[in-house]
């Protein structure tokens, strides 16, 4: 039930009527002349809905309808019409009119009125009801897009100071092998050096791309790829890479660099012992939610001569790195020189 409305009509008797009509269903009616008064009227008074005579002087009812449509917030319109003519009601609805009445000089007319009036008071409820949900389901979207964005800027700052640190970590690691005179104590901090950046690209690659979540694995790869090609320039060991865009999220990204690192470098060490030869790095999707990560060389082959010299600790690294990955290590029998592979789930592929 509207509380408050405007009326406007020139027939003074038939604005005495409404207001004592709709007086007595408690509705406080103001009453004016014609659509500019009900235009000036709107502009400093809020009221539920707006009943128009079709005809009046000065601005007739739709003409302060269209006025009163462009006003912001403004409440419901009904147009009343001694006319019998239905192109008037046509007229009133297209031009944004809520309903439109009626009307009779005896006032038999005010009950239809009423009626009207309660479902425009009704039907603007529930729409600005709707508004309101709208609005706050908008400024929770917003907000909650704002708190993303801050979370995605804290872990990139977070991952970027675990690279910073874990490349301070390495330098560490790689002055004091530098300054051993142990051979042995200068190989296995060499190798602690490498495992260590092999961590610390994941977290580089988390800090310099928009996604702080998950891991572009194929360019992991290639950086740590190029890394591991420069660890020792005499030897200039033949590295090649295949791989397929994969998304992995970080723990795993990093189980996969740690196993590439471990291979690649018992490969360099161990494969050729006169000579050097290739190392091949694969990574590609099969059956749709797993994929196949692979290391292999033409080298002397793992049962021959491969890792009597190994203290075994990369071996266990491998296996540590495949058992968070849900896969186990395989090698290939078949295959001439050394081939490892690891098939593990890595989710379905995401659309283009």
């Amino acid at each position: 039930m509207p509380k408050k409305i405007l009326y406007a009509d020139d027939e003074p008797g038939l604005r005495r009527l409404v207001q004592r009509g709709l007086g007595a269903q408690g509705i406080e009616v103001v009453a004016v002349e014609d659509g500019l008064a009900a235009v000036e009227r709107l502009q400093d008074e809020e009221f539920d809905v707006v009943a128009l005579d079709h005809h009046m002087p000065r601005l007739d009812g739709l003409g302060a309808l269209q006025r009163i449509q462009e006003m912001p917030n403004h409440p419901p319109v009904i147009i009343v019409t001694g006319e019998q003519d239905s192109a008037v009601a046509v007229a009133a609805l297209k031009a944004g009119a809520f309903d439109y009445v009626l009307k009779d000089a005896s006032g038999q007319f005010v009950p239809l009125l009423l009626a009207a009036l309660k479902g425009a008071a009704e039907a603007m409820r529930l729409r600005r009801a709707h508004q309101a949900a709208e609005d706050e389901l908008r400024e929770q979207r917003d907000r909650f897009e704002r708190l993303a964005a801050e979370r995605a800027m804290l872990l990139r700052e977070v991952n970027h100071r675990v690279a910073n640190s874990l490349q301070l970590i390495a330098a560490f690691l790689q002055l004091q092998g530098g300054s051993s005179k142990n051979a042995q104590v200068k190989a296995a901090l060499t190798d602690a050096t490498r495992r260590v950046m092999a961590v610390a690209q994941v977290h580089k690659r988390l800090y310099t791309s928009e996604d702080v979540q998950s891991v572009s694995v194929d360019q992991y790869l290639a950086a740590l790829v190029e890394d591991l090609a420069k660890t020792d320039a005499t030897s200039e060991p033949a590295l090649s890479l295949a791989v397929e865009p994969i998304d992995l999220d970080p723990d795993r990204a990093v189980a996969i660099g740690v196993i590439v690192n471990e291979l690649v470098l018992n490969a360099m060490k161990y494969a050729y012992p006169d000579e050097k030869g290739p190392i091949r790095i694969g990574l590609k999707r099969i059956n749709g939610r797993h994929a196949m990560l692979s290391v292999e060389d033409d080298g002397i082959g793992y049962n021959v001569k491969t890792m009597p010299r190994s203290t075994g600790l990369g071996r266990s690294i491998v296996g540590a790195m495949a058992t968070r990955l849900g896969a186990e290590v395989v090698y290939d029998p078949a295959h001439s020189g050394t081939r490892v592979v690891i098939t593990f789930e890595c989710g379905p592929q995401s659309p283009a």
